[in-house]
């Protein structure tokens, strides 16, 4: 579905559900962040403690797969329903934010690295 499903649609999917509900009066920003923050906990506490090794063998039992994809489920949904309260286009976002990043770290620098040398002030504004 990943590869026929838009970010409007699945928006707007987010708002039916919300306003079905009449839950938009409790979504707002700090709510939504919140939750967003507490779906992002939850899905790294399934990764707790699990070596590299441990992790991966854990997405190949399909209960934990599930289990997983439900959490990174509800992170995206509260995303998508912070996107709508707030009024921010998710696509536009996520284009400038990369656009961005290609100056903070260009291939030649970052290609393979966890770490390197931090961009210079001129690199961090553009």
């Amino acid at each position: 579905m990943d590869q026929t499903s838009t970010i409007g649609e699945l928006r707007h999917a987010v708002h039916d559900f919300v306003a079905a509900r009449d839950w938009y009066r409790f979504h707002t920003p700090k709510n939504l962040a919140m939750s967003i923050a507490i779906e992002s906990a939850e899905l790294m506490e399934h990764f707790q403690w699990l070596s590299v090794e441990e992790s991966a063998a854990l997405l190949q039992n399909d209960e934990s797969r599930a289990a997983i994809a439900d959490e990174l489920a509800d992170v995206l949904i509260y995303t998508l329903s912070f996107a709508n309260s707030t009024g921010i286009d998710l696509s536009r976002a996520i284009t400038h934010k990369l656009n961005r990043n290609q100056t903070r770290f260009p291939v030649e620098k970052a290609r393979g690295k966890v770490r390197f040398d931090p961009p210079t002030p001129e690199e961090k504004r553009a």
